[in-house]
Order: structure tokens, then C-alpha cells, then sequence
């Protein structure tokens, strides 16, 4: 796991405490049959006094009215003796594989980083031509520095897996490419492949985490934009997703039902998309804008059906610019950047972190009940008609910071 001392993002809340879901669960004895884990509610009925349970929840649900401040914080876990003052995003005992990893300066690097100083054990998934440097940059203590997690201690990934999410099989994979120098060294990378090794090496995971995109023409217009070029976008930036939950699904804990105001944990997958699926972005091209509105549409009939099949919630995160290697080779990173501060409703630069943060939350049972969901996490871009930086706009009292 990330840390001998677990450590689990927390949510202070100013007093009065209140009781932690571990402290509400002692009202009620609760069991899980066989190997689905469900929740079995006449077990839940039959074993409580639901009355005395209402009871409570209402004097709890009355307290909770009362907080008046929340505040965000990073914090371990080293005396659970404590009375709890915490909504906790603990993630411990949970394993999530996060697809898309080949450096420490993206969103998937955040997003592993937040969901193990919440407590998850992290497997990733690196794209092969660049697992070589990948791992080599991560044994030589290159990443280091980026690994630290907010008690100090650093982020530990179990293991690291080669994947090449556009074949979803060995029988998909051209000559070409199963004799390029580039894959030499390396077996076992295909979506199924990869999945089927992860089951043997771990039995199952909790998270699935797709971060990856890839457009061969995504400079290009649209309207110059070949159909081959067109179709590698949406099969390597939103089919990979599909193919993705459809071969790890099978090896993903289910979720539990929520039942009487009991928080039950529910698996949980999470991807990344970008605002271009829904507005007019000039230079993000190749069909890149097709593939992230796709994968927007496929995530609520995702979480549909994994969640009818396996309980498993589905959603992503719409996240503003970030100077990432992906994102620089665009080549317009920073103006998008400039462009965000100048015009969001929070006129700052977005940290990755707050995108890790957002998906440790997705990933916890704090978000039991959001399932094909658009979390945007932009310091609010999304919300804009215009861009207020515009001359027409030089005349209108547009609100201005205090500061």
C-alpha cells in the first residue's frame, strides 16, 4: 500500500463532530454473502432496529445542518482512536489501475498520486514504447521529488504494466507493429492481455482510471483531416475506454448498496475528457473534439450497464489546461492557459492535484450515488458564453478581484 501509516484525504468540518461512517455502521450488523458482496438487506432489517436507526439518522442529519465552514485538507491517519471531526476519503484496502501513465506531470500522475495518500494501492498501465524510460526514470529516484504524497512519505506503485490500449487482442495487432523495435521486450500489452495479468497477479481492483488520448492528426482542421487520421483519434482516445471497462470489468469489485443511510463503497471508473467535446476549440483537431464528445456520450451508457451489471459507477472529469508533455505537443498549451485565467470565473491556473483530488473523491464512497456524470474541474471555463477579454467587452463593469 502507499504508506505503512495510512494516510486518506479528509474534509474537516467544524464542531459539532459527528460520528464516523465506521461508528455509524456499529448501530447496525451488517454481512456480506458470498463472493458478490452484497449487502443483503433483510439481513440488514432482520439484525436491526430500524426504528432506533431512524431515529438517529434524523438527530444526525439535524446536527450536520449546523456546520458552517468546511475546509479541504491532506491529513493522516495515525490515532483512529480519535473522535472523528472527518468526512474521510480512505481508500485503504482498495487497488485501482490507472491507464495512461508515462511521466509525473499529467493527470494520471495526479490522479494516482491522490488516490494513494488516500490509501489505494496504484498498478499503472504505461504506453510500451515509453515504458523503458518510464520505469528507469521511476528506479533511479527521477520522480522522486513529484512521488511525495502530504504525510511526507512517497508514492509506491506495485507494479507497472506495458499497455497499448488501441488492440484490444494479440489477433488485433499488425506485423508492423509486433516486429517494431519499439515493442521488443515486451508481452502481454493488449487491453485483454493486460487485464487477464492483472487478475492473475491480483485477483481484482476497486478503481479503474482511463487517462490516456492520442490523435495522429490532431493539429490538423477537421475539414483536413483524414478518415484514417479521424478514426485513430476516437479508437485511441475514447473505444480504448470501452474496451477497457469491458475487459476489467469482470475483475472489478462490485459495489454495495446504499441501504437505511449506511455509506456502502461501489467500485468506480473515471476518465478524462476535455471542453472541446462540447464547444468550438480552434487547433484541437484530427477528430480529437469527436472523440471526447463520444467519450462523454459512452460514459452514461457505461454507467448504465456496468452499474445494472457489476454496481460499478461511472463518470469523468472535464479538466481544464494543463502544461503536460500530452498537452505541449498541440502547441498551443499555453495560450489555452492564459486564455482560462483570463476569462474563468476563477482567474488562476489549474493544479493537476485538484483534478487528482476530484477523482479520489469519484472514487470514494463519498460519491456512492454520482454515476454518468461530466465533473467539470476548470476553475469554471465550462460555464462561459464569451470571452470577456474580448476589446468588444472594454466598456462593461466585468467584476475584477479586490485583491
Amino acid at each position: 500500500m502507499a504508506t505503512s501509516a495510512a494516510s486518506s484525504l479528509q474534509i474537516t468540518i467544524a464542531r459539532p463532530s459527528i460520528l464516523s461512517t465506521k461508528r455509524i455502521s456499529s448501530f447496525c450488523s451488517t454481512k456480506f454473502g458470498g463472493e458478490t458482496r452484497k449487502l443483503s438487506c433483510n439481513r440488514l432489517a432482520s439484525s436491526c432496529h430500524v426504528s432506533s436507526i431512524q431515529h438517529f439518522w434524523r438527530s444526525f442529519t439535524s446536527t450536520t445542518q449546523k456546520l458552517q465552514k468546511v475546509v479541504t485538507k491532506a491529513k493522516s491517519e495515525a490515532d483512529d482512536s480519535k473522535p472523528a471531526s472527518v468526512l474521510p476519503i480512505d481508500l485503504r484496502g482498495k487497488r485501482a489501475f490507472i491507464a495512461g501513465i508515462a511521466d509525473d506531470n499529467g493527470y494520471g500522475w495526479a490522479i494516482a498520486k491522490s488516490l494513494a495518500a488516500a490509501g489505494a494501492e496504484i498498478l499503472v498501465g504505461t504506453w510500451v514504447p515509453a515504458l523503458n524510460i518510464f520505469e528507469t526514470s521511476l528506479r533511479r529516484g527521477k520522480f522522486d521529488e513529484s512521488r511525495v504524497l502530504p504525510d511526507g512519505s512517497l508514492m509506491e506503485i506495485t507494479k507497472v504494466y506495458p499497455l497499448d490500449a488501441v488492440f484490444d487482442s494479440l489477433e488485433d495487432v499488425p506485423e508492423d507493429i509486433k516486429t517494431n523495435k519499439r515493442y521488443a521486450g515486451s508481452s502481454k500489452w493488449t487491453v485483454s492481455e493486460v487485464a487477464e495479468s492483472v487478475k492473475e497477479d491480483f485477483g481484482s481492483i476497486d478503481i479503474l482510471v482511463h487517462s490516456l488520448a492520442n490523435g495522429p492528426e490532431v493539429t490538423k482542421p477537421l475539414l483536413e483531416t483524414s478518415r484514417r487520421g479521424y478514426l485513430a483519434a476516437i479508437s485511441a482516445s475514447s473505444y480504448s475506454y470501452v474496451s477497457l471497462l469491458k475487459h476489467f470489468l469482470p475483475i472489478m469489485n462490485p459495489g454495495m448498496y446504499l441501504v437505511s443511510h449506511l455509506i456502502a463503497p461501489c467500485g468506480s471508473s473515471i476518465s478524462l475528457t476535455y471542453i472541446a467535446s462540447e464547444r468550438i476549440i480552434p487547433g484541437y483537431g484530427g477528430g480529437m473534439s469527436s472523440a471526447k464528445a463520444a467519450l462523454e456520450s459512452d460514459t452514461r451508457v457505461l454507467a448504465f450497464e456496468a452499474g445494472r451489471k457489476q454496481k460499478v459507477r461511472v463518470n469523468t472529469i472535464s479538466a481544464g489546461p494543463l502544461r503536460s508533455r500530452a498537452a505541449k505537443a498541440i502547441g498551443f498549451i499555453d495560450m489555452m492557459i492564459d486564455y482560462s485565467i483570463a476569462n474563468a470565473p476563477l482567474q488562476r491556473e489549474l493544479s493537476a492535484d485538484e483534478v487528482g483530488n476530484t477523482a479520489a473523491f469519484l472514487a470514494s464512497p463519498l460519491a456512492s450515488a454520482i454515476t454518468g456524470a461530466v465533473i467539470y474541474v476548470d476553475n469554471g471555463l465550462n460555464a462561459m458564453g464569451v470571452g470577456v477579454d474580448s476589446p468588444i467587452f472594454k466598456d462593461l463593469n466585468i467584476p475584477k478581484s479586490t485583491e
